[in-house]
């Protein structure tokens, strides 16, 4: 009797280890676009459950979005590359927003208005007299921006209620009446007005932000007097322009050239910067061979909770946009000029707060999209990190990241890092939404491995890019138009 229970004892722990293994019916796999069986891994079984428990379809496109070749969309990419659209003449949406560096500038923080070399982009991109940069934040991607259902801008300041859109220009949560038919719209109204973006200091000095817009679209019409007025030959084109959009052969200048227009072009155009057709898609869809062990051990890491062996980014990048859309307190370290309601010497950034004037939206930040992030460098609401792997690693720690952040990393020269510490300590006193925890290097690369997967090739592809850019020979009768340079 005593030998028959050695025997069972021993081959127990074998029988649970067989009992936990999957079956050869689990292994065996037909997606659903191929008639041929496969042989699944037990990463791929375990993610095939994430997969399903997150309702996850790869494809986050729930409107179809405008296409580039629309009439509407092709003006707004003329007009989104081109300077005439700020206060000095020297810097153009695209400037800031660029299809080649991931529809953002390669820059913690953009230079807008007074480049030292306006067509220059990229890290050689400097203000002239190697000025501090003025823009407090790092450029959102235009990538995808249509799919964002709920707030624009880092800090939510363009966001959906309930009757409406709010924005800067009306008491948050009043509804704006100019807002426009939708966010990216709404959105499109507000770079121009900006000084340090768009506007500069000379444009419209003592108007308001309606009062820049209105002039910016009569300048451009050829029907306000402005600084920096546009020859009759550029309002020529810009009228023609508007015409053939809008199948107005007929229409005036000034019934045609509104900023409300304008504004509607950029969205039609912006919105048409879908790139969702990445290799995590065809995973989901049934292609098992569409990403790397490496990149399924990170998507494991990604999607389980902490209990399970994972980090549970999924808490705050769910969905197949990847994002929760709320705000969220990441202790990311606070460099450049910041945005307070003190002093502006202060280098501080409240983010949400400043919004909501709530004490408890102190340093919150919307969650980003996660799709296409290999190229949407340098990352945070200030691009702080210039690595990819080096924003994980924050993630994963937030605390330590914030203690131990090391302002070498970063590659734009005269960024303001002169209250880093102290402003660091007051963050630190704040409410963090991440506990943070240990990790091995080995999870970074392999969680940076799976965030790659959410690349849509055509964004590393110039080719591929192409329609999103006017040709460099289609000049306005100015030269007004962007042809960029670029210094990575």
């Amino acid at each position: 009797m005593r030998l028959h229970f050695l025997i069972l004892a021993s081959l127990l722990p074998l029988l649970m280890s067989c009992e936990s293994r999957p079956t050869d019916e689990q292994k065996i796999y037909t997606p659903a676009n191929a008639s041929a069986p496969v042989l699944r891994s037990e990463w791929d079984i375990a993610l095939s459950e994430v997969i399903t428990q997150q309702g996850l379809t790869g494809n986050p496109v729930r409107i179809p979005p405008p296409n580039i070749n629309d009439p509407k969309a092709q003006l707004g990419m003329l007009l989104f590359f081109n300077k005439a659209l700020s206060g000095n003449l020297d810097v153009a949406c695209a400037s800031c927003h660029h299809p080649l560096l991931g529809g953002g500038d390669n820059l913690s923080l953009s230079i807008g208005v007074d480049a030292a070399d306006p067509d220059l982009l990229g890290h050689g991109r400097v203000l002239a007299g190697n000025q501090a940069p003025g823009v407090p934040r790092n450029a959102p991607s235009t990538f995808n921006i249509g799919l964002w259902q709920q707030a624009m801008f880092h800090d939510g300041r363009v966001a959906q209620v309930t009757d409406g859109i709010t924005t800067p220009d009306t008491p948050f949560p009043t509804v704006d009446a100019l807002a426009g038919g939708n966010l990216v719209h709404a959105q499109a109204r507000f770079p121009i007005t900006s000084v340090a973006e768009m506007r500069g200091k000379q444009f419209d000095p003592h108007g308001t932000a309606q009062s820049c817009r209105d002039s910016l679209a009569g300048r451009l019409g050829g029907y306000v007097n402005t600084p920096k007025a546009l020859q009759k030959t550029e309002t020529r084109y810009w009228l023609d322009a508007f015409r053939k959009a809008y199948q107005a052969p007929d229409a005036s200048p000034k019934t045609l050239i509104t900023e409300q227009h304008i504004a509607e072009v950029l969205s039609e155009y912006q919105r048409s910067q879908v790139f969702v057709n990445n290799p995590w898609r065809a995973y989901v869809s049934g292609d098992l061979e569409a990403i790397n062990a490496a990149a399924k051990q990170g998507a494991l890491l990604f999607f389980k909770g902490r209990d399970q062996g994972g980090y549970a980014c999924v808490e705050c990048h769910r969905g197949d946009f990847f994002t929760d859309e709320a705000f969220h307190n990441v202790l990311l370290p606070p460099i450049g000029p910041g945005k307070s309601l003190t002093a502006a010497e202060d280098q501080q950034d409240f983010g949400r707060f400043l919004v909501t004037q709530r004490e408890e939206d102190k340093f919150r930040f919307r969650t980003p999209s996660l799709l296409n992030v290999e190229v949407t460098g340098p990352w945070g609401h200030n691009g702080a990190y210039t690595t990819l792997e080096g924003m994980v690693a924050h993630m994963l720690n937030p605390f330590n990241g914030a203690v131990y952040y090391d302002v070498a990393q970063l590659r734009q020269p005269n960024l303001q890092t002169q209250h880093l510490r102290e402003n660091i300590r007051e963050m630190l006193r704040s409410d963090s939404d991440l506990s943070g925890q240990t990790y091995q290097e080995q999870d970074v690369r392999q969680l940076v491995a799976f965030l790659q997967t959410l690349t849509d090739p055509c964004v590393k592809k110039a080719e591929c890019m192409a329609k999103w850019m006017p040709p460099a020979d289609q000049q306005d009768p100015m030269g007004l138009q962007l042809n960029a340079r670029f210094e990575r």
